[in-house]
């Protein structure tokens, strides 16, 4: 059996999720932080640059290639039983091909939805022109149709993280953006920011961009409960978790060095047993 009927029907219900009320995405850097969050009851699995850039020993911001991406992508699709999207930062490279060349690779490896953010990464000129953003998701849409899986593409706009507008300019400029990418084809608005965003923002975000909203989740963000009544849709972890596991495991570390003792190692962990039981389905 190949893997296309499969990946067509972790399509579809990856994109019946983004119809529904709310669901939180599960960014993830390999198949044990996947596994993580399946077993808790998660549906659907996102990668997390950061995440892998971190694994492999850069920083994040397309310092890896995107073959990294297509391995995590590839063991996640192979090792559990979810739909994948793929974080391909923006598109490893400035041409439209880049995006589209990205895009299909991940394709191949069974993903069935993309992060394409606007951000070039220089400083001087922070993010894409919208017409040159709304070309790269228009081939990216033609590519998933001439493959025959719609692979759903989550437009990601870092307007709230770079512009320096106060918040009613960004406001402005995100929706102006955001409704640009669904005139292209874009099937989902991500608008991270860096919690400076206030429910109001969200309210407006919501009301005024005709696509599902994806948020990421911070400490300032509201309860999911709060976040379906306002009406976003989609709620990504990103790498957020990702420095919290590090930050557990620098406190091992510390502990270790200097009390000589191992305390925060061994309370509250995971059993041995635990932990082979969640890749027993592999065997």
């Amino acid at each position: 059996m190949t893997k296309k009927p499969i990946q067509k029907k972790r399509a579809e219900v990856f994109r019946a999720l983004h119809q529904a009320p709310l669901f939180v995405l599960a960014n993830v850097w390999d198949v044990a932080s996947a596994r993580i969050f399946e077993t808790a009851g998660f549906k659907a699995l996102g990668t997390t640059s950061a995440g892998v850039a971190a694994t492999l020993g850069y920083p994040d911001g397309q310092h890896i290639k995107i073959e990294a991406t297509v391995d995590v992508v590839r063991r996640l699709v192979d090792r559990t039983g979810l739909p994948v999207s793929a974080d391909i930062e923006a598109g490893y490279g400035p041409r439209t091909e880049d995006a589209v060349e990205s895009a299909r690779v991940v394709l191949e490896a069974g993903a069935v939805g993309i992060n394409l953010e606007d951000s070039t990464g220089d400083p001087e000129n922070p993010l894409f022109d919208t017409t040159s953003q709304q070309e790269k998701i228009r081939a990216i849409k033609k590519l998933t149709t001439d493959q025959g899986v719609g692979l759903l593409v989550n437009a990601r706009t870092d307007v709230f993280m770079l512009s320096k507008q106060d918040i009613s300019g960004r406001l402005k400029a995100t929706i102006e953006r955001a409704n640009a990418y669904i005139e292209a084809g874009a099937d989902c608005i991500f608008v991270p920011d860096l919690e400076d965003m206030d429910t109001n923002s969200m309210k407006t975000l919501v009301a005024e961009i005709d696509a599902p909203l994806n948020l990421i989740a911070g400490s300032n963000t509201p309860p999911l409960d709060e976040l379906r009544e306002i009406g976003i849709t989609r709620v990504s972890l990103g790498p957020r978790h990702m420095r919290a596991t590090f930050a557990l495991l620098k406190k091992i570390a510390s502990e270790i060095m200097e009390k000589g003792t191992f305390s925060t190692m061994t309370t509250e962990t995971m059993s041995y047993s635990e932990v082979n039981r969640m890749f027993e389905a592999d065997d």
